[in-house]
C-alpha cells in the first residue's frame, strides 16, 4: 500500500523557488555541431561560468579599456599642458593603460604575445621584473627550451642549465649576456660623467632597447614607441649580477629610482582615466596600483593569477581590496580572472586588442 513520505523530507528537499529576476542569464556553451570557430567559442565562455566567465569579463573590461582610450580628449581650457611621460614624449589620450607581468611570461611564449601590444602601441607604460627586462634581451642572443618541471635541479646545475618551471636555459645564455651588456654599462658610466646623465631604470631599458636593435625583443619596440618601462627592483636577477661584477670593473654608475616613482606616479596622475592589466602578483602589481592610488584609482582593471587571498599577500588580493586603498575606483567593474596567464592571456589579446589591428596581406 502506498504512502505519502515524511513531510519532513519533502519539506526539506522540495522547498519552492522565488521567480529569477527578468536579466538573469542562462547557462550555456559552445555547440561544436556548428563547427569550429574559435571567436564564437570564446564568446560562450562569459555564460559558461566558473573562471570562464571571469575570462568573459575581463574582455568586456579591456575592450571598455581600449573603447576609452579611442575617444577624443575632453576640451578643458582649464586643463594643464599634458605631461612628457617619456624623454622622447608620448602623446596623450584617453585611456592610459598599465601593463604589468612578471619574468616567467617573458621566458614562456607569451613574450611573443607581450611584444605584439609594444610592436603596435597599444600599451602606454610597462612594468615588469627584472628577469622580465633581462630575459627578452637574452632570448635575443640564445634560445629558451622546452624541458619538464620534474626534471633534477642537481643534474641540471651539474651541466650548467637552469630551470624555470618546465622551461631550462642553458648558463652559456647569462654569458652571452654579460658579453652583450658590459659594453652598455661602460657607455653608461661615461655618459654619466661627461654628459651629467641621470640614469634612472626606465632610462636603462630604454637604452637597452635601442642597443638591442632586434625587432625579436619587446623592449626594442617600447624604445620604437616610446612606450615607458619600470623596473624599480631591476637590480633582482642577472642585470643584478651584471651590475655588481660591472661594479668592480668600472665602478660608479647609480640609478635612481627616486625619478621613476615621479615619472610613473605622474604618468597615473595627468591621465584622464586609466586601466591595469596585471599578469602575475608582486612587485608589478603593487607598482601599478600604487601608482594609480595618486590619482584615487584606475576606472579599469583585469588581474590574471593564481594568487589567493587568506595569506593576506598582495599577490592574491582581489581587486575590491584594491578599491579600500583608492588604488581601483568604487565606480570600477573590475575583474580577476584565477588562471595560468600562459593559457589565458593571449586568448585575451585576440578577443580585444587583436581585433583593433589589420592582418598583414596574403602573399
Amino acid at each position: 500500500m502506498a504512502e505519502a513520505p515524511p513531510s519532513k523530507a519533502t519539506d526539506a528537499v522540495l522547498v519552492q523557488s522565488e521567480e529569477m529576476p527578468a536579466d538573469s542569464v542562462v547557462v550555456g556553451g559552445y555547440d561544436f555541431s556548428n563547427g569550429v570557430d574559435y571567436h564564437a567559442l570564446l564568446q560562450t565562455y562569459l555564460t559558461s561560468g566558473f573562471q570562464a566567465t571571469s575570462f568573459g569579463k575581463a574582455v568586456e573590461e579591456i575592450n571598455r579599456m581600449l573603447e576609452k582610450k579611442a575617444e577624443p580628449l575632453p576640451t578643458d581650457p582649464e586643463e594643464d599642458q599634458p605631461l612628457n611621460l617619456h624623454p622622447l614624449g608620448r602623446p596623450k589620450t584617453n585611456c592610459t593603460i598599465f601593463l604589468g607581468y612578471t619574468s616567467n611570461l617573458i621566458s614562456s611564449g607569451v613574450r611573443d604575445t607581450l611584444r605584439f601590444l609594444a610592436k603596435n602601441n597599444m600599451v602606454d607604460c610597462i612594468v615588469a621584473t627584472a628577469g622580465g627586462i633581462e630575459e627578452d634581451f637574452i632570448k635575443c642572443l640564445a634560445p629558451t627550451y622546452l624541458g619538464e618541471f620534474h626534471l633534477k635541479g642537481k643534474e641540471l646545475r651539474a651541466k650548467g642549465i637552469n630551470r624555470i618551471g618546465n622551461l631550462l636555459v642553458p648558463n652559456d645564455n647569462y654569458c652571452k649576456f654579460e658579453d652583450w651588456i658590459m659594453p652598455i654599462l661602460d657607455q653608461m658610466v661615461l655618459e654619466q660623467k661627461t654628459q651629467g646623465t641621470v640614469w634612472t631604470p626606465s632610462k636603462m631599458v630604454h637604452r637597452l632597447g635601442k642597443e638591442i636593435d632586434n625587432p625579436d625583443s619587446v623592449y626594442y619596440w617600447c624604445y620604437k614607441n616610446n612606450i615607458p618601462v619600470f623596473s624599480p627592483a631591476l637590480t633582482d636577477g642577472s642585470i643584478g649580477d651584471m651590475l655588481y661584477f660591472h661594479s668592480y670593473k668600472n665602478p660608479g654608475l647609480v640609478l635612481d629610482i627616486v625619478e621613476d616613482i615621479r615619472r610613473i606616479n605622474n604618468i597615473a596622475v595627468h591621465s584622464q582615466h586609466t586601466g591595469m592589466i596585471i599578469l602575475g602578483g608582486g612587485l608589478v602589481k603593487h607598482h601599478i596600483n600604487n601608482a594609480n592610488l595618486m590619482r584615487n584609482g584606475a576606472e579599469y582593471a583585469v588581474y590574471v593569477n593564481t594568487g589567493q587571498e587568506f595569506d593576506g599577500s598582495d599577490a592574491g588580493a582581489r581587486p575590491d581590496e584594491a578599491v579600500s586603498w583608492g588604488k581601483i575606483k568604487m565606480t570600477a567593474k573590475p575583474v580577476k580572472v584565477y588562471a595560468d596567464a600562459t593559457l589565458v592571456f593571449p586568448l585575451l589579446v585576440a578577443e580585444t586588442f587583436a581585433k583593433n589591428v589589420k592582418a598583414p596581406p596574403a602573399s
